[in-house]
């Protein structure tokens, strides 16, 4: 019997201190409501404006003003391509730059007016805008021309880079393995150099600009075998070059 006192008496004081903790938050919650609509009242007695949240929605472009832009930009690449064919290259870059305004993401007219800056000798601006474009177009002519922005600016190893991507991407295109050859050997790559230029020689057997190159790249190898029969190629396309006849004279001594 007294163990069901204890018991009872235990469990009802539980029931008392539950209920006298729940008693004061229901007093602590109705405390700060009541200071919340004070500081409300006394807001709003002073004037002040609540101003009610809103989400701000982009508003789409209608098709007719996307339909207008699109013949604004179409009528200023036709005034640039005229401008250049005039070689007003200034105007050119300036009408380029306002389609641009019209419409910035327009991935064709950033293209034109990258290769006006290429073909303008404005190198960094190329490059730049060749960066920008391959960050959402990957084509291998940009990744070609971006190789040709960075060799003119003597950063071989870039062009190398460069060069490799295009390549990579249109290996049957013999241009491709000169482009980076050169570039190679620019940057003092000649073991890279040769497999390449020998490759595009043979697709291109009447250049004897690339095979100068081989040949100049098979002495900084110490393959004078190879020089030698490179230079007797280009004797059998210009058999009157005096140059080439004492490269091989003097390749016949070693």
């Amino acid at each position: 019997m007294l163990y069901v006192l204890v018991l009872s008496g235990s469990l009802l004081g539980i029931l008392l201190l539950f209920g006298f903790r729940v008693l004061l938050r229901n007093r602590a919650v109705r405390r700060f409501v009541r200071s919340v609509k004070q500081r409300f009242h006394l807001a709003e007695e002073r004037g002040v404006l609540m101003v009610e949240e809103r989400v701000v929605l982009r508003s789409r472009k209608s098709p007719r003003t996307s339909a207008i832009e699109l013949q604004q930009v179409r009528s200023l690449i036709r005034h640039a391509e005229k401008a250049i064919a005039q070689e007003k290259m200034e105007e050119a870059e300036r009408l380029f730059i306002q389609a641009l305004t019209v419409q910035p993401h327009a991935f064709d007219v950033q293209a034109m007016l990258a290769k006006l800056y290429l073909t303008t000798a404005r190198e960094n601006k190329a490059e730049a805008m060749y960066r920008e474009l391959l960050q959402n177009r990957d084509d291998v002519s940009f990744h070609s021309n971006l190789g040709l922005a960075y060799y003119r600016q003597a950063k071989y190893v870039d062009a190398c880079h460069a060069y490799q991507e295009a390549l990579n991407r249109d290996p049957q295109t013999p241009e491709r393995s000169a482009a980076l050859g050169r570039a190679c050997i620019a940057a003092h790559r000649y073991e890279e150099a040769a497999p390449l230029l020998e490759k595009a020689s043979q697709r291109l057997a009447r250049s004897t600009e690339l095979l100068h190159l081989l040949a100049e790249c098979y002495l900084q190898l110490g393959a004078v075998d190879k020089a030698e029969e490179t230079y007797r190629r280009i004797n059998k396309i210009e058999p009157y070059d005096e140059e080439v006849k004492a490269k091989l004279l003097s390749l016949a001594r070693v």
